[in-house]
């Protein structure tokens, strides 16, 4: 089947999957991460999961970039990139928020309770990146738009009368 012949739930089926699989792969390295430098430093727990986080937005704009949205308007790099790291900015906050909350705000600092409030933040993270990312930062070519568009429009059954042309 065709790509520009499947239905708009689809589409968005296949990128959410998409998305969903760099996201695990970054989620994956954010734990891992976070979890030596929890075990390994004496860094206090939301700067070590602060960098974590760091390294996961790195590899997860690689996954982004050359895997879900390859297919994505390519021509302005610097600013896709900026926009890349300023909603992923974001993120981090939310993210490291959740942790710092439940670490100062409520002394859940054990390590299962730090994960716990790790999967948390990275939910709610998720939700605003995912948003962000497919709106602003990877955005769709104008053309695959227009396609995109006139595809979901119902296709009239007759053909629409020419107009008259006037002759003077």
């Amino acid at each position: 089947m065709e790509r520009g012949s499947e239905g708009p739930f689809k589409r968005l089926a296949r990128e959410v999957a998409k998305f969903g699989a760099v996201g695990v792969v970054g989620t994956v390295v954010n734990f891992a991460v976070s979890n030596l430098l929890w075990h390994l430093t004496s860094l206090q727990a939301v700067r070590a999961n602060v960098i974590a986080t760091i390294v996961a937005i790195g590899c997860n704009y690689i996954g982004f970039r050359y895997f879900t949205y390859r297919d994505r308007d390519k021509s302005a790099r610097t600013k896709e990139l900026t926009l890349f790291l300023a909603f992923s900015l974001v993120g981090l906050v939310i993210e490291n928020g959740v942790l710092f909350a439940a670490i100062y705000g409520f002394g859940w600092d054990s390590s299962l309770q730090r994960n716990v409030f790790k999967v948390l933040g990275i939910g709610i993270a998720t939700l605003f990146r995912f948003w962000s990312y497919r709106t602003w930062v990877f955005k769709a070519l104008p053309a695959e738009e227009a396609v995109l568009e006139a595809e979901t429009f119902p296709k009239p059954s007759q053909p629409l009368p020419r107009p008259k042309q006037r002759v003077s």
